[in-house]
């Protein structure tokens, strides 16, 4: 699985480095618009953020000195420099809850770095899937959403304990998986037919009612919304190449 390289530049904290590419992609020739001289600091630190790469949500804020980002593109894994510490730290050494990298891209400025990764558990230290877990004012709240999709399953579960007579979905899910899917199967029907004989406003009016109504087929039945996209994500995804 070739790397990008990362060099460090002599006498200097500028970090000259391949970013913005698969790790698992084949190895592309070099051209001018690949190369950047990062931004770091007066202390030496880029901050980096953390996004999943599959849904898109944004997990943690990391800072990266160039020796840490060097690690991160080498390894395949996500690593920082501890500012509290004043150490290199290799994100989930200890829990287990790696970021596993699949992309590294910096910003327009190239002094922040966004790295798009595959989370092995939660990033949070408290156990939380993401960071981002509460107000300014310390109030917890739920997770961000990734998206509307994102946020539409949240609302489609806790529809799962409202009462029937004031939910839709809750009535859906009174009566049961057979119900729920011969409504995805009639939703399908309608979003065809309004491909082929009606207009733009119809198809997509009856592909958001297909949508909600395979939400509600996914989570009565246990399925997270990111088990399917992790499904579609495979049949893209990259081949590996061997290690050089």
């Amino acid at each position: 699985m070739p790397i990008p390289m990362v060099m460090a530049v002599a006498g200097r904290r500028d970090c000259v480095a391949i970013i913005a590419r698969e790790v698992t992609a084949a190895t592309r020739p070099m051209t001018k618009r690949q190369v950047l001289q990062l931004k770091f600091d007066a202390l030496g630190l880029v901050p980096a953020i953390i996004q999943d790469a599959l849904t898109g949500r944004v997990l943690m804020l990391g800072w990266m000195n160039d020796e840490a980002l060097r690690r991160t593109l080498r390894s395949g894994e996500v690593w920082f420099w501890s500012r509290s510490r004043q150490a290199l730290w290799h994100k989930g050494e200890t829990s287990g809850n790696v970021l596993r990298v699949r992309e590294v891209r910096a910003d327009c400025d190239a002094d922040c770095l966004l790295v798009r990764a595959e989370p092995a558990g939660p990033t949070c230290h408290t156990g939380q899937e993401s960071c981002f877990w509460q107000d300014v004012d310390g109030n917890p709240l739920q997770p961000p959403a990734a998206g509307f999709l994102d946020e539409l399953e949240a609302i489609v579960q806790s529809r799962r304990v409202a009462s029937p007579n004031e939910s839709y979905t809750a009535r859906l899910f009174e009566q049961g998986r057979f119900k729920i899917a011969q409504k995805v199967g009639e939703e399908g029907l309608e979003a065809a037919i309004a491909g082929v004989a009606q207009d733009d406003d119809r198809l997509i009016e009856e592909s958001a009612d297909l949508l909600f109504h395979l939400l509600v087929l996914l989570n009565e039945r246990g399925i997270a919304l990111r088990d399917v996209l992790a499904r579609l994500d495979g049949r893209h995804a990259p081949p590996t190449q061997p290690m050089d």
